[in-house]
């Protein structure tokens, strides 16, 4: 006669087993929310589709992807304005293109989440800058300062520009390290 030990067991393993195939069997629905949440990151406020990015094509075919902010010199901020500044242009770049170019974002953050801090003289550079990447299909994320510390209201402090280093370096390479 089998002890009572294994047969309590045996039952429980098999209670286990019954209740993984359930559950393995069963739709996710976190997997569902994930993609509606997706599907609605797509779509603004009028029901129109955004299509994904260009450089979303080219995640798939360019390995070395980086990040480059563009500093603007003459507003002559402070160090600590100048980190803030710079982490508001990093996740705004990254919250713009996190649903329309997720392989790209991919991308970079397997190349270790590369990012060059260049300094610029102007306003009007830093447009001139953003008008020669959005020629190339490179998103960019300019901030613009509330102006409650060191600076006036509405300027614009940081340029971010995310994409192949190649195309990136296009943009901002004559520009100088911060």
């Amino acid at each position: 006669m089998m002890d009572v030990t294994w047969l309590s067991a045996i039952l429980v393993g098999a209670g286990c087993l019954a209740f993984g195939f359930f559950v393995g069997t069963r739709p996710k629905p976190f997997l569902l929310l994930n993609k509606t949440l997706k599907t609605a990151a797509l779509v603004d406020g009028n029901n129109n589709a955004k299509p994904p990015l260009e450089i979303e094509k080219l995640a798939e075919i360019i390995q070395d992807f980086k990040m480059v902010l563009v500093v603007r010199n003459d507003l002559k901020m402070g160090k600590g304005k100048i980190a803030a500044q710079c982490s508001h242009a990093t996740l705004g770049l990254y919250k713009k293109i996190l649903h329309r170019a997720p392989k790209a974002l991919s991308r970079w953050e397997m190349c270790g989440q590369v990012k060059v801090v260049v300094k610029i003289e102007s306003e009007d550079d830093m447009l001139e800058l953003q008008k020669r990447a959005k020629s190339l299909a490179i998103p960019t994320h300019i901030v613009i300062d509330a102006g409650r510390t060191q600076i006036a209201p509405n300027s614009r402090t940081v340029m971010a520009v995310l994409g192949p280093a190649d195309m990136v370096d296009d943009v901002t390479g004559g520009l100088k390290l911060l």
